[in-house]
């Protein structure tokens, strides 16, 4: 099963992950509550990401930190387990992914911080609610994300470029869609940049760096936010001994409401 949309909370939607019966992306799963791209990291690195994380607000908004060795996080989720709660992870060594699991239990230790970022999915709902349609929800399909030119502000080790999403709206449509994301800053705010991609770095909308393609009508702008992908492009490029992310598209689904999170 690669999307399913008929989860009550975010429990039902870390169970049917658990048990093996969702694998894939996870926009609109479990209308109502947050999701979280996750990084998991060495301890002895974990204070760096830190802070590059803190630099970096727009695209690395923590929502949750692990304790040195422990998978849980209480405050997201009472039974939830960052390593068995995500459809699919990505493990890193040395900056190069070398595998794709549905679990992380065979490379938990005690010496792995994990941090939950912020992710878009959770304005979409309000976009949605507004009558806005979200192109990739439409059509079934991940979000179009790019790596940009834009550099993120380093902090130790960790370095690289902003990775965006990308989501096409008329323009008075684009102009609400700011209003509405102004509101969660906690899940990336209000764009990073409308129209005019190239000017971020960006050659080609039909060639997504991750996620899938989405339409570009006629009189519409490409609308780009701060992505929580971007840890995964500045991990890469610091080349820690081992890491592990989520896949993306492929979020943790939390017990936090988004109504939580709006800031009006």
């Amino acid at each position: 099963m690669s999307m399913q949309s008929g989860f009550a909370t975010g429990a039902e939607a870390r169970r049917a992950v658990r048990n093996g019966k969702l694998v894939g992306q996870t926009s609109s799963l479990a209308p109502g509550f947050v999701q979280g791209n996750l990084a998991i990291l060495p301890q002895a690195l974990a204070g760096d990401f830190l802070r590059f994380c803190q630099r970096n607000p727009k695209p690395c908004p923590i929502i949750g930190m692990t304790e040195p060795g422990d998978p849980r996080l209480p405050d997201l989720g009472a039974d939830l387990d960052l390593r068995t709660d995500l459809p699919r992870y990505r493990v890193w060594r040395d900056g190069e992914l070398v595998e794709e699991p549905t679990d992380i239990l065979s490379h938990w230790h005690d010496d792995l911080v994990g941090f939950v970022i912020g992710c878009s999915f959770s304005f979409e709902e309000a976009l949605i609610a507004d009558g806005l349609e979200i192109r990739n929800v439409a059509q079934g399909a991940n979000v179009s994300m790019f790596r940009t030119s834009i550099p993120c502000a380093p902090a130790g080790p960790f370095a690289g470029p902003m990775v965006v999403t990308m989501r096409p709206f008329s323009p008075a449509d684009a102009i609400r869609a700011i209003q509405i994301t102004s509101r969660f800053p906690s899940v990336h705010g209000a764009p990073v940049h409308i129209g005019l991609p190239e000017q971020i770095g960006i050659a080609d909308l039909s060639k997504p760096d991750y996620g899938d393609p989405v339409e570009l009508r006629d009189g519409e702008l490409p609308v780009f936010w701060a992505c929580g992908v971007t840890p995964q492009a500045v991990i890469a490029a610091a080349r820690p001994p081992f890491a592990i992310t989520h896949a993306p598209g492929a979020m943790l689904v939390t017990d936090l409401k988004n109504s939580r999170l709006a800031t009006l």
